[in-house]
């Protein structure tokens, strides 16, 4: 078992609108039905350890790209939305924020009821993962938040977060059970955020000594103890995968891969419709919806690598913080029905709705090979973005946006 990567997020407060909040359990399903139909369980488990890629994720889903809240929001919206249907996904998520949080041992054993796994073995990973990231590894964060998700055949992943109020920060943790070997000599691929100094790392392979002399420390006397202690601090390892997210709301062109987003901009809005007759999926949908699609798609199919930006994803569905842009309820709504309709065809036997959300990533990726941003810049494409948005329904937590004046009887079916 390693832990798969931190990440570390400006520490935000506030709520996810209910308008949202039903939105993001709608998408969340989808995107899991499309990854469990397409790559199986294990792949979900994976994805979901992945720090990268949840932050994504969010991002796709409408939330602030950058904020703490990503966490608590997403795996909210999953529970909500996987739980009645854990039976047939084969996907059970326990535990939650604050006191749900304290849950999780009881909801795993209920799991446990009736699907026959060894509860015993399941809890104590639960309950020795938080134990790492909140006690062995002290790097200034307390766990306010863990989620453990659970396959019907006995994987799981943990995504957790912790506070750090004296940094304004919340760092999020992410564990995944392949290859479990120990949770006290090395259970981490790394542990990475923000250098605050030296911290207490009783998990790293070379505190080996220190973790025999805490064992040994109730047979010392009390003076002993303190030159004991003092041997325990060790400096933090910075290898492996990192996510830090700047404290900054709005979207810049160094928080993107601009030619990534520019290449998915150019294939969604400038090429003609007839270029995509070979794909079902697509025909009748609109250059705006499309570009969601596209990068709902990447999501679901993209490799490791194209995560590196998780800010890139907020253009699927802005924020409802009004970073990028508000979110579009009405392409948002459009996009959750072909994902939905796509799994229900697939369950008959119809695939081509599948495929083609396959094929759109592809094309994505293919359009980037020679595409060369242009001069136009991202302050221009936000711009835009907003400007329309009250074409599509376009929404933040302060209330709708509305269209320029003497245009208000102007809005026409953008979306198709």
């Amino acid at each position: 078992m390693k832990r798969s990567g931190a990440a570390d997020l400006p520490l935000h407060y506030g709520y996810v609108p209910q308008w949202l909040a039903d939105r993001m359990a709608k998408l969340g399903l989808a995107v899991t039905e499309v990854l469990l139909a397409e790559y199986g369980r294990a792949e979900v488990l994976r994805r979901l350890s992945d720090p990268f890629w949840f932050q994504s994720l969010g991002a796709v889903m409408g939330m602030d790209w950058h904020s703490s809240g990503i966490t608590t929001s997403v795996m909210g919206a999953l529970k909500r939305a996987i739980n009645p249907l854990s039976r047939e996904l084969g996907l059970y998520i326990c535990g939650g924020k604050g006191k749900f949080s304290r849950q999780a041992p009881d909801e795993i054993r209920k799991v446990c009821e009736s699907t026959g796994l060894d509860a015993v073995s399941l809890v104590r990973s639960s309950k020795l993962s938080a134990k790492v990231d909140n006690t062995v590894v002290q790097d200034g964060f307390q766990l306010y938040m863990h989620c453990f998700v659970l396959s019907s055949e006995g994987e799981w992943t943990v995504i957790q977060q912790g506070m750090s109020v004296g940094s304004s920060m919340a760092r999020r943790y992410h564990w995944h059970s392949a290859g479990l070997a120990s949770f006290v000599e090395d259970p981490h691929t790394a542990i990475c955020g923000v250098n605050q100094g030296e911290i207490l790392n009783l998990s790293d392979r070379q505190a080996d000594g220190a973790r025999k002399a805490a064992l040994s420390i109730t047979r010392e006397k009390p003076e002993l103890m303190m030159r004991d202690i003092q041997q325990l601090v060790l400096p933090v390892r910075q290898e492996g995968r990192r996510l830090v997210l700047p404290s900054h709301h709005d979207v810049r062109s160094e928080d993107v891969d601009l030619r990534r987003l520019g290449a998915l901009l150019w294939l969604a809005h400038e090429r003609q419709p007839q270029d995509f007759e070979e794909l079902v999926l697509l025909e009748g949908v609109g250059p705006r919806t499309l570009q969601s699609l596209a990068l709902v798609g990447e999501v679901i199919h993209g490799a490791p690598a194209r995560f590196r930006d998780p800010a890139r994803f907020a253009f699927a569905h802005g924020g409802k913080d009004g970073h990028p842009f508000p979110v579009p309820i009405d392409v948002y709504d459009e996009t959750i029905k072909i994902l939905q309709t796509a799994v229900q065809k697939a369950k008959v036997g119809e695939s081509e709705k599948l495929d083609s959300i396959r094929k759109l990533n592809e094309l994505a990726v293919k359009a980037e090979e020679s595409f060369i941003p242009s001069n136009e810049g991202l302050d221009t494409v936000i711009a835009k973005e907003r400007k329309d948005s009250w074409k599509y329904g376009g929404r933040t937590v302060f209330g709708k946006e509305k269209p320029p004046p003497g245009e208000e009887k102007s809005k026409q079916l953008f979306l198709f």
